[in-house]
């Protein structure tokens, strides 16, 4: 059953040239723009344990300069026109977006191909850059939120790529010379599973013709070829890291395990489980309870992040260091809750009304589009995915969201990692008051 309010195959164009360039355009003429999103298979997922880092660091220094325009010229020549470019190393792909008018998109995607494909590397942008690197581990360490982020994968995914830092650490950001960049460009950039969408006010014939004509010619025969993500277990009890920061007032805690892959059948399910868990009205059951009725937390939700290995399922909250424990087991609570008991009717039915009625106000954008219509080929959902979700969602059943949260979730397996004034054995005491069995690290 498709809804035709929302764009198919019959306006989406696609087209994959010869050389692994997929090519997704759609025509929209609510504003004279374009937006241009894509990826290209150069994430941290590449990078070593000793380098870590380094494909953030590429990706950062892609509009530092090419070989045909310096750092200046690039950006005058944005500025000019009031056009944006801007690139972002993740952790399996690193991504671009760009947006002009439409009377622009020549040089938008004059520059922005530039810079995937001659990147110059100028070692005076270089050192400037790992100097703000740097600066930002010094911020990142003296923030309660981001340490506790960071001690959080480096836990669950002990001995596993996940758990490396995208952005790398101090010591292996001063090791990257500029040599690594330009191997690590020639080895990982290029056409193959490269996907550009655009959409704008363009037609889709002119807007394939265009990136054709920059990308189609691109080839890249020492492009490395990516193997599968391998899968991540849970932990087998509840593991506990702590990071104690006296002089700070506000304790962060995230806690997790790996959760399902976006390709998962039942990832839909899994996601609509997050929606009641962690997301809907404040921030759904946790919201409700933990900070609403109990008042234990200055913010609490879930996150489900369905990448395509086996990303984290969540839970954030900020607390006052003497509630630690307490918000920990009211999370703990309501993960039991949502394992054993059916979602009622009406909070199931709001949950899937939320969900499909957020989908055209997600959808308003160029930008907005353009990100869908990327994800939609990077996981393979088809073109036809928006018209699909709305009878998809409104048909998961309450037995369905109580199997994904009992496949998915556990009230006693996770990693739990705060950052805080509260030192580590303060918050282990306070957890065991509650019985629970508990491995620090």
């Amino acid at each position: 059953m498709l809804d035709k309010r929302y764009p198919g195959p019959q306006r989406i164009c696609r087209q994959v040239l010869s050389n692994g360039v997929t090519i997704l355009a759609l025509e929209s003429r609510a504003i004279p723009t374009v937006v241009i999103e894509g990826i290209v298979h150069a994430g941290a997922i590449l990078d070593g344990r000793d380098m870590a880092g380094l494909a953030s660091f590429t990706a950062d220094m892609l509009m530092r300069g090419t070989k045909q325009n310096d750092f200046t010229q690039i950006f005058e020549r944005l500025e000019s026109v009031g056009a944006g470019l801007s690139f972002d190393g993740g952790r399996h792909v690193t991504q671009f977006s760009g947006v002009s008018l439409v009377d622009d998109v020549d040089l938008l995607i004059d520059l922005l191909v530039q810079s995937l494909r001659m990147p110059a590397f100028p070692s005076e942008h270089v050192e400037r850059l790992r100097g703000q690197i740097q600066t930002d581990f010094q911020m990142r360490a003296n923030d309660t939120r981001r340490i506790a982020g960071l001690n959080f994968m480096e836990t669950l995914y002990r001995d596993h790529p996940y758990g490396r830092s995208i952005q790398g650490y101090p010591e292996t950001v001063d090791r990257i010379e500029v040599h690594d960049l330009v191997d690590f460009h020639a080895q990982n950039y290029g056409p193959r599973g490269m996907i550009v969408a655009l959409v704008g006010s363009i037609k889709t014939s002119e807007a394939v013709a265009k990136v054709a004509a920059y990308l189609g010619d691109w080839e890249c025969h020492s492009q490395a070829v990516l193997s599968d993500v391998k899968s991540m277990t849970r932990p087998k009890e509840l593991v506990m890291v702590a990071h104690e920061m006296p002089a700070k007032t506000q304790s962060d805690l995230i806690l997790g395990l790996p959760g399902p892959r976006r390709s998962e059948p039942d990832y839909l399910h899994a996601s609509l489980v997050n929606t009641v868990l962690g997301v809907f009205g404040m921030m759904g059951r946790i919201g409700r309870v933990v900070r609403e009725e109990l008042g234990l937390a200055y913010h609490a939700s879930s996150h489900l992040a369905g990448g395509p290995g086996p990303s984290p399922w969540t839970v954030e909250a900020g607390t006052r260091p003497e509630c630690v424990a307490q918000v920990i087991e009211s999370i703990r609570q309501e993960i039991s809750r949502i394992q054993n008991e059916l979602v009622p009717h009406q909070e199931l039915d709001d949950c899937k009304s939320f969900r499909v009625g957020s989908l055209p106000v997600g959808l308003e954008t160029h930008a907005a589009l353009a990100a869908t219509l990327l994800d939609m080929e990077f996981y393979d959902l088809g073109l036809d995915y928006l018209q699909r979700f709305p009878h998809l969602m409104r048909n998961i059943s309450a037995e369905q969201v109580r199997s994904a949260a009992q496949k998915y979730l556990s009230p006693d397996q996770f990693v739990v990692s705060v950052a805080g004034p509260v030192s580590g054995g303060d918050v282990c005491r306070g957890i065991q008051e509650y019985g629970e069995p508990l491995t620090t690290l």
